[in-house]
């Protein structure tokens, strides 16, 4: 039936890309276990000093070993990185973290907010750590993964986020305050991912909760982008959320629309929902007819297609990745190379790159440790075993390390060509940059998971499956099992069906061609570390004396009257 498919698709997905056997990592002399432990120590250098220096602040200023609030006051690097920690196998210590986390985190403060950063970082985070909870050893409640305390703050950051969307066209504000919701004179301007960059999270949260808010604001997100289109099918950078006029009309893959394009897919995939998948497919074909060429993507006029911009931005390089979750590997592979030459050029990627010229865009030289380049060259090397792949995640070790690396973490390159340093750690370098890094050199981590493998859990609705792979990355790279959508469901005639399904794999089992294994029952699971200990003690103290204050980023950073123009220089910039 209907319902099966949905539960099974997921795992089809990833059976789909099962890996030819072996790789050619070793034919040109590539130590793989090497370079992931020193991937490893690469996030316990950063991840110490944060806890050591800047918790219980947002991210870790590197060069005056201190801290500093920036999306909120969440202590967000310690969320983000949560679910790297499960991934590096440190289940210690995501246990103390969750009880840090449960204990200190409070979102019911003043505090102008990024809805989109919020969203991906805080909500997808704890959404993420919520579903890995028991294969970390965490003491669940009855009823997970259809309660829990971490599903409960990321329901309660999210109710947070709801005034955001009413508006007239239902695409949110881009800025709410917390404790307030949408400030009177907010900008009713914001960009295109800002608006449609909330269906995997707020889609998880339905289907765990029970409650269809979230989802249906989100869908109703993307459903207004798709519905302010131009006549040549592309949509532009920024539009006013009140009257639906395009603001900024260049259209691209890159900052400001990215990661639309990836949730269209991502939500496809993960909700198995043709529609989704279908208004992906019509971008596509626009995309490339009118920004594509010769495996580059340029930015056009969204209304006529001419070229408005012959730049390549570092936040484009998620597109070969995506790519390959559509089988488009070819195509993806090409695009690959063409960004692979631009990271070889200067050891990393500019924010902005000049295509017809070959180099950096004045103000745009800098490369925060972004992780763009290297998921996609961890969905492709999953998908080709190509070593070309490895080269890069070499290539992208040696350069952070030599560049990049100071006594307190690691420092946001200023300028690629002289190499000077910022004083910022963003918590995307825990939360994606290093996880990639790690997958691509791990291939055995459960997160590759074919399916083979998986744990039947027992809820409310029934049994279920969960950690039988075909996770689904959201935009900051926390993984949501797409199984456990199914597992809180309350229609009966789905229940049945998915029983009847449980039945026929335990009849099979004895042919081995699935290994069950059913999920300890509560308390089996190792305990937490005492959260009594130095460093959550030295963290509490921290706490306690911390001074809230508002966020010293919003969302957008740029202003809105900024005009686009041609051959690099972006943004006119009036500071």
């Amino acid at each position: 039936g209907a319902a099966v498919q949905r539960f099974l698709g997921p795992l089809l997905c990833l059976w789909a890309l099962r890996l030819p056997a072996g790789g050619g990592a070793a034919a040109r002399g590539l130590d793989v276990a090497s370079y992931r432990e020193r991937v490893r120590a690469m996030f316990y250098h950063a991840y110490e000093h944060y806890l050591e220096s800047a918790f219980p602040y947002d991210e870790l200023r590197p060069l005056t070993c201190d801290g500093q609030d920036t999306w909120g006051s969440f202590s967000l690097t310690l969320i983000d990185a949560l679910d790297t920690l499960l991934i590096l196998g440190n289940v210690s210590e995501f246990q103390r973290v969750v009880n840090v986390l449960q204990e200190g985190v409070d979102f019911d403060i003043d505090v102008n907010a990024s809805v989109f950063e919020t969203n991906i970082r805080v909500v997808g985070g704890l959404l993420s750590a919520h579903l890995l909870s028991r294969k970390a050893g965490v003491e669940v409640e009855a009823g997970w993964p259809c309660s829990g305390p971490l599903l409960r703050m990321a329901e309660e950051a999210a109710r947070k986020l709801l005034p955001a969307f009413q508006t007239p066209t239902g695409m949110p504000y881009g800025t709410v305050n917390l404790l307030h919701g949408v400030n009177p004179g907010e900008t009713p301007v914001t960009c295109t991912a800002g608006i449609g960059t909330f269906i995997v999270e707020f889609a998880t949260l339905s289907h765990l909760t029970g409650d269809p808010v979230f989802e249906d604001v989100a869908r109703k997100a993307l459903k207004a982008l798709w519905k302010n289109r131009s006549d040549i099918g592309l949509v532009g950078n920024h539009i006013d959320v009140i009257t639906a006029k395009w603001v900024a009309q260049d259209a691209g893959i890159g900052a400001g629309v990215d990661s639309y394009f990836e949730y269209l897919v991502k939500g496809a995939i993960l909700l198995q929902d043709k529609e989704l998948m279908s208004m992906f497919l019509e971008y596509n074909k626009a995309i490339k007819n009118y920004t594509k060429f010769d495996d580059w993507y340029l930015w056009v006029q969204m209304y006529k297609g001419t070229v408005s911009m012959p730049v390549f931005q570092s936040l484009e390089a998620y597109w070969p990745g995506l790519q390959s979750l559509i089988g488009d590997v070819d195509n993806a592979m090409r695009t690959f190379l063409n960004y692979y030459t631009v990271w070889k050029q200067f050891g990393g990627l500019p924010e902005f790159y000049n295509i017809p010229q070959g180099y950096t865009v004045d103000k745009r030289e800098g490369y925060p440790l972004r992780p763009e380049l290297i998921e996609s060259a961890m969905y492709l090397y999953r998908a080709t075993r190509d070593p070309t792949l490895l080269e890069l995640g070499r290539d992208a070790v040696e350069s952070i390390e030599k560049i990049s690396k100071v006594d307190c973490g690691f420092a946001t390159i200023k300028d690629l060509r002289d190499h000077r340093l910022d004083n910022r750690m963003e918590s995307f370098f825990l939360a994606e940059t290093i996880k990639y890094l790690y997958l691509l050199f791990d291939p055995d981590n459960f997160i590759h998971n074919d399916g083979s493998d998986f744990d039947v859990v027992v809820t409310p609705y029934g049994e279920c499956v969960l950690n039988a792979g075909g996770y689904i990355f959201n935009t900051e790279a926390h993984p949501i099992d797409p199984a456990a959508l199914h597992c809180c469901r309350k229609r009966k005639e789905e229940q049945w069906e998915v029983e009847d399904l449980m039945r026929e794999f335990y009849s099979r089992k004895k042919t081995k061609k699935y290994t069950l294994k059913r999920a300890p029952d509560h308390g089996e699971g190792e305990n937490a570390k005492d959260p009594e200990d130095a460093s959550s003690e030295k963290a509490g103290e921290k706490r306690n004396s911390k001074k809230s204050s508002h966020s010293l980023l919003s969302c957008p950073s740029q202003s809105f009257n900024s005009k686009l123009a041609v051959l690099g220089q972006v943004f006119l910039d009036n500071t």
